[in-house]
C-alpha cells in the first residue's frame, strides 16, 4: 500500500537536517565553474610496485609538491574494472584529491604507470603507461645539479606534429598539462620560471619527458631581457601509451563548462584586434560620403551674406530680363518699319 501525503510530510520531516559546518563543507566540495586553487595528485601504488616505480612516485611528489599525496600502502586495484575505478574515486574523494597516478609492475605490464583526473568526484578520464627508461632526481647523472624550486610554475614544451593528428594525442597532451601545470596564477615574474619539461612525441611511439633547470643570465648582446642556460636536472622519463580511457564529448563538454562572464569575455569582438604591442584596433566600415548632400551648421554671418548674395542675383536677372525685353521691342518695331519718332 502506498504511503499517504501525511506520511510522506512526516517521513521528510523526520530527517534530520545536516549542520551549518557539514553543510559549508560539502557544498565546498562541489563542482565549481573556476577552479581557483592548485590540483592535488594523489600517488598510489598498485598490488606489486617495483623500486624503480616506487622512486618515480616520489618525484612526482617532488615536483609537485606541496600539493601531492604519497600513500606507501600497496592498494590491489585493477584501475580499468568497475571495482578498481570505485575503489579510486573514493580514495581520491577522501584524500580530496581531483588527479591521481597508480604505479604497478608485474609480468603482463612492467613498469606500469596509470596517470588520470576525476570530475564531480568520478573519473574523468586515465591513461595508462609504459615507462620504458627512467632517470631519477637522485641518479648519479643529475646528482648535486640545482633542481626546481617548491611552488614554481614550469614552462611545458610540445614537441613533434603526433600531438596534433590524433584526437588521442590531443588528449593525452590535455591530461600531461593537467598533471605538470602547478599552480594556477595570474601574473608570472621571470624569476620564478627555474625548469622547463620538454616532451617529445618521436616516430617510434616512444614518449620522452625531459626536464631542465633554467637560470636566467645577463644578455651577453645587451638588452633588457635575460638568457635562458638549460642544465639537465631531472627527472627524465621514455613511456608508451599501453590503453586508455577517455571521457565522451558530452563528458568533455560539461567538465569544460565556462562562466558566463568567462565566455563574454572570450567572446571575439568583430572589427577589433590587439597588435603586437597590446594595443587595441578597431575598424570603422563607413559608407561613401556626398558632401554635396552634407548639412551643417552656417553662422548668422554667412546667413545674411547668403540673402545678399540671393539678392544680387535676382536683382542682376531683373536687370538681364529687362534688357533683352527692350532689345526684343526694338527688333520687332524694325520688322514693322516703325520708326522711332513717329506716333
Amino acid at each position: 500500500m502506498a504511503p499517504t501525503q501525511s506520511q510522506l510530510a512526516a517521513s521528510k520531516a523526520a530527517i534530520k537536517q545536516p549542520k551549518a559546518r557539514v553543510a559549508r563543507y560539502l557544498k565546498s566540495q562541489e563542482a565549481k565553474l573556476v577552479e581557483k586553487d592548485a590540483k592535488s595528485i594523489l600517488l598510489l601504488k598498485g598490488t606489486r610496485c617495483s623500486d624503480d616505480m616506487h622512486t618515480l612516485l616520489k618525484d612526482l611528489r617532488t615536483i609537485s609538491a606541496p600539493h601531492a599525496k604519497l600513500l606507501n600502502k600497496n592498494n590491489p586495484i585493477s584501475s580499468f574494472e568497475v571495482d578498481g575505478r570505485m575503489s579510486l574515486e573514493f580514495l581520491c574523494t577522501k584524500n580530496d584529491c581531483s588527479l591521481f597516478a597508480l604505479a604497478s609492475h608485474n609480468k603482463k605490464r612492467p613498469n606500469n604507470l596509470v596517470l588520470g583526473r576525476m570530475f564531480s568526484h568520478q573519473i574523468l578520464d586515465m591513461v595508462e603507461l609504459g615507462v620504458v627508461n627512467y632517470v631519477s632526481l637522485k641518479d648519479e647523472r643529475v646528482r648535486g645539479l640545482p633542481k626546481k624550486r617548491v611552488g614554481s610554475k614550469p614552462m611545458i614544451l610540445f614537441v613533434g606534429d603526433s600531438w596534433h593528428l590524433s584526437e588521442e594525442m590531443r588528449n593525452l597532451q590535455n591530461l600531461l598539462l593537467d598533471v605538470l601545470r602547478g599552480e594556477p596564477v595570474d601574473k608570472l615574474a621571470l624569476v620564478g620560471l627555474d625548469h622547463v619539461i620538454c616532451i617529445t612525441a618521436a616516430a617510434d611511439g616512444v614518449i620522452r619527458l625531459r626536464t631542465y633547470y633554467c637560470k636566467l643570465k645577463k644578455n651577453p648582446d645587451g638588452g633588457r631581457s635575460p638568457v635562458p642556460y638549460l642544465t639537465s636536472s631531472g627527472p627524465d622519463i621514455d613511456f608508451t601509451v599501453r590503453r586508455s580511457d577517455y571521457a565522451s564529448a558530452d563528458m568533455y563538454k560539461l567538465a569544460r563548462k565556462q562562466p558566463k562572464e568567462a565566455r563574454a569575455r572570450n567572446k571575439k569582438v568583430k572589427n577589433k584586434s590587439t597588435n603586437i604591442f597590446g594595443e587595441t584596433i578597431g575598424r570603422l566600415h563607413l559608407d561613401k560620403q556626398d558632401i554635396d548632400k552634407m548639412q551643417g551648421k552656417r553662422s548668422k554671418t554667412l546667413r545674411i551674406a547668403g540673402k545678399i548674395q540671393a539678392e544680387e542675383e535676382r536683382a542682376a536677372l531683373e536687370e538681364e530680363l529687362q534688357r533683352e525685353k527692350e532689345e526684343m521691342g526694338k527688333e520687332f518695331r524694325a520688322t514693322m518699319g516703325f520708326d522711332e519718332d513717329s506716333d
